[in-house]
């Protein structure tokens, strides 16, 4: 991973803990504070790393290993909601019992140089949208998120994942679940698109997608482990299968995989602290 890359990964990192600073009903779910100002009572500072091997791009058969920052901040005390490694930073604006509507968004890395030879660069960039939580039961979530290309591309994409998590000690939980994305066609240009410059520096064949749908099907999954009172450790997998437009794409048959897999693990550790 290039440093500039890292270092916006970092800055990103900090979105949500600059986010329930400064507005942190956020993050106590409509509580109000038993303090004399906003920022009085319990709060705590995780941080940590995500450490993890994937393709060096979509669609690639190359993979690389990559680490990332895990930072999060707010009050203790809230009950605390399933997450998923494979949800984006996020902020509900409507937090119910079991239903969350808020705001999400991405960060993008760039591809260019060795990773797709005689193709044209595709900037960093970010994708921000809206997301939608739904608890049928007390042991399932379903979450759909939709998204709109900032800068690398200028296309729509979404996600719908179902999660089943089950408690098998008080401090392990393992979780996991099918995944499907979509994306517009000025996604698909942007990421599989081979036009007729690009065959000829690339060697691959031609490939204009004529449409937008499915981009791929998958399951997801990990162990959760609690090591202590303030040490939390996670064991994570995704895997995904390119369907459709991306399946079909010469970028992919030609010198990539249809087959992505996403395997990972992560440690935070929690500081506990009180402002008066």
């Amino acid at each position: 991973m290039k440093s500039s890359n890292w270092l916006r990964f970092a800055g990103l990192a900090f979105l949500p803990a600059a986010f329930t600073f400064i507005h942190p009903a956020l993050a106590e779910t409509g509580e109000k504070s038993s303090g004399r100002y906003f920022w009085s009572g319990d709060w705590s500072l995780t941080v940590g790393g995500d450490f993890y091997r994937q393709p060096r791009f979509t669609g690639s058969s190359k993979y690389i290993l990559s680490a990332q920052p895990l930072i999060s901040f707010g009050k203790t005390g809230v009950a605390e909601r399933f997450s998923s490694r494979n949800d984006n930073i996020s902020f509900a604006l409507m937090d119910m019992e079991d239903f969350r509507v808020g705001v999400t968004g991405e960060f993008l890395m760039a591809r260019g140089g060795s990773q797709a030879d005689g193709l044209k660069d595709v900037p960093w960039g970010g994708e921000v949208g809206g997301f939608m939580e739904f608890y049928p039961t007390d042991w399932f979530r379903l979450r759909t998120e939709l998204r709109h290309g900032i800068r690398a591309h200028k296309g729509i994409v979404g996600e719908v994942a179902g999660d089943a998590f089950y408690d098998v000690t008080p401090a392990i939980r393992v979780s996991g679940g099918p995944r499907v994305n979509f994306a517009s066609k000025k996604y698909f240009d942007t990421y599989y698109g081979i036009n007729a410059q690009e065959s000829v520096a690339s060697g691959l064949s031609v490939y204009d997608p004529d449409g937008g749908g499915i981009s791929s099907v998958g399951l997801g999954g990990a162990v959760t482990w609690m090591t202590t009172d303030k040490i939390t450790t996670s064991l994570y997998a995704e895997y995904s299968n390119l369907q459709g437009k991306a399946a079909r794409s010469s970028l992919v048959k030609e010198r990539g995989s249809r087959n992505q897999l996403t395997v990972g693990v992560s440690a935070t550790y929690r500081f506990d602290f009180t402002l008066d």
